[in-house]
């Protein structure tokens, strides 16, 4: 008997230890999936892929941060209700333009920090000051350089943030002057580097600008999004709680949302197939076939305004040199890789904006497979067949798709190129720090619109952006940039970006491989969920019916 016992204490242990209301379902039969259980509570359990570094909106530059920070936080616009792509309310009930360069934002009186405190336009020029400080350097900080003079503060040479064209008018009257016109910058504003921060809870924990305090942790966090942030357990989980003193909050039907950062696609399908998760981040590639083909009820795929590339420290040599990097993009067949390899649904990219990135905008179509060509161009540089080239070192993430991706560039420069690549794969957060401090040959990247316009995917590529992790340095590519900015006929502008855009193709300090189309799987009883080219979210009106349950026996068997 005390053998028994031993023997179901283990197996219970085991259960709980891995979450496994699935496992001990399967070892019990009758008990429900926890993705009811949930469902009935309004919790929904969702995969981000990864662990996140920070839940700061100031210091965040991930799309997994991304997902989290946007249920935390509101801005002064928001997803709109009906579709996320959309500019819907958000801290402003509305705004106003003569010319697209001021703006007047009306905020709700409404709006208050998740402790209760009123939200001011005040709290809007505090993290507007916070995110141009050079002290904070901020990797999104540039974003915020449309704003008249937020240049020249960020970089020292305004003695005063007075200067800078952001005013409170009166507490729920901001006003901002842009540089130039841009009629997409509603858009903008949704993305988190606009994000208000609590002047009061900020200063409490450190000063303004300094980094990584813990202002931004569970039981001190205050933010004003839909929801705050109730629990973080590193490579667990992290959960979320509606927030009472959002200003909308009886729209807001989930109870919880539970983030899970599963890295192994693998891992992440049979969490979702055991009934562990309602929706998850990705589907491992191998299975995408099969599921479009075999389960649509539950497979979804969506286009997004995402180019996946891979970019050189053109800091260190031969990357210096622009015939190598074009030699190591002409040996990439991408038709192979997408249709042949990966057979994601992604279109190969032929050029480094995706469609659909701005109205007006047709960018070049110059990427080609050329291998004889990239031969050509190497021994012009002085490395025929690749001699004088040490040994490579390609960095990636620790997803099974970045391994694919570059297993397939690594037989690729191989084969055509004679060149010998070593593979260094990191886990998020290293990875990114590796890429900050340019401790790397070549990386893997990927850039996600954060608003519909050309620009977004362009300027991350100047010379003092914080996202250039790839240390390229061109001045006539800065002024295609600048000037964009402050160019007010809209057909001159998307010239200038075109002609930016085809200086990048010809320096490729960057090979865009794909334009990605996103695969995930949901259950049924998840509702309000809509697809978004930005990848945006309005958590607010999702819900879960746990009366539209899947068949168990479908939701159990793997493929």
């Amino acid at each position: 008997m005390l053998g028994f016992m031993s023997w179901l204490i283990r197996i219970l242990l085991l259960a709980a230890v891995i979450g496994g209301v699935g496992v001990f379902h399967q070892w019990r039969q009758g008990l429900p999936l926890r993705v009811t259980l949930a469902a009935e509570k309004k919790v929904l359990l969702i995969g981000n892929g990864t662990e996140i570094e920070t839940v700061d909106p100031h210091m965040a530059t991930g799309a997994p941060e991304h997902r989290i920070i946007s249920a935390l936080f509101e801005g002064l616009v928001a997803p709109a209700t009906d579709h996320p792509d959309k500019d819907g309310p958000g801290v402003a009930m509305s705004w106003d333009t003569p010319d697209f360069i001021t703006w007047t934002f009306h905020l709700n009186p409404k709006a208050a920090w998740s402790d209760g405190m009123p939200l001011t336009a005040d709290d809007f020029i505090y993290a507007y000051h916070r995110m141009l400080s050079p002290e904070l350097a901020a990797d999104y900080s540039e974003m915020l350089h449309l704003i008249h003079n937020a240049s020249k503060f960020s970089h020292g040479e305004l003695g005063s943030f007075d200067e800078v064209g952001v005013e409170a008018v009166d507490s729920h009257t901001l006003k901002i002057v842009l540089e130039g016109p841009a009629p997409y910058f509603p858009s903008m504003l949704k993305h988190y580097a606009w994000f208000p921060v609590p002047k009061h809870t900020v200063e409490k924990f450190g000063t303004m600008t300094e980094r990584d305090t813990a202002w931004a942790r569970p039981g001190n966090l205050v933010c004003n999004g839909a929801f705050t942030l109730k629990e973080w357990r590193i490579n667990h989980y992290l959960s979320i709680e509606a927030n009472p003193n959002y200003w909308d909050a009886d729209r807001v039907k989930l109870k919880e949302i539970h983030f899970f950062p599963i890295e192994d696609y693998s891992a992440e399908e049979r969490s979702f197939l055991d009934g562990q998760l309602h929706h998850t981040e990705t589907v491992p590639l191998e299975k995408i076939a099969y599921y479009r083909e075999k389960r649509p009820p539950f497979f979804h795929e969506d286009p997004q305004l995402v180019t996946e590339y891979y970019m050189f420290n053109v800091t260190k040599k031969p990357f210096d040199d622009k015939r190598v990097r074009q030699a190591l993009s002409l040996t990439i067949d991408r038709e192979t890789l997408i249709n042949q390899v990966l057979k994601s649904g992604s279109v190969p990219a032929r050029g480094l904006v995706p469609p659909g990135a701005g109205e007006g905008y047709e960018g070049p179509d110059v990427l080609r497979f050329d291998p004889e060509r990239a031969r050509q161009l190497l021994a012009e540089a002085g490395y025929p067949g690749g001699k004088g080239i040490p040994e490579v070192d390609v960095l990636t993430n620790t997803s099974p798709s970045a391994r694919v991706v570059a297993e397939f560039f690594q037989e690729s420069w191989r084969k055509h190129l004679g060149l010998k690549i070593t593979i260094r794969q990191q886990e998020w957060g290293v990875y990114l720090d590796s890429r900050r401090k340019k401790t790397y040959d070549i990386s893997r990247a990927g850039w996600v619109g954060d608003y519909p316009d050309p620009y977004t995917f362009l300027a991350i590529w100047r010379s003092f952006d914080g996202n250039n992790d790839a240390g390229w340095d061109n001045p006539q590519f800065d002024k295609l940039m600048f000037d964009s900015e402050r160019e007010p006929d809209a057909r001159t502008r998307m010239g200038l970006l075109r002609q930016g855009e085809e200086l990048f193709l010809e320096e490729m300090p960057g090979i865009p491989i794909y334009w990605r189309m996103q695969s995930h799987l949901m259950r049924s009883e998840v509702i309000g969920w809509k697809p978004s080219l930005l990848e945006h979210r309005c958590y607010k009106v999702i819900d879960l019916d746990p009366t539209r349950t899947m068949d168990t026996l479908e939701a159990k068997t793997h493929p």
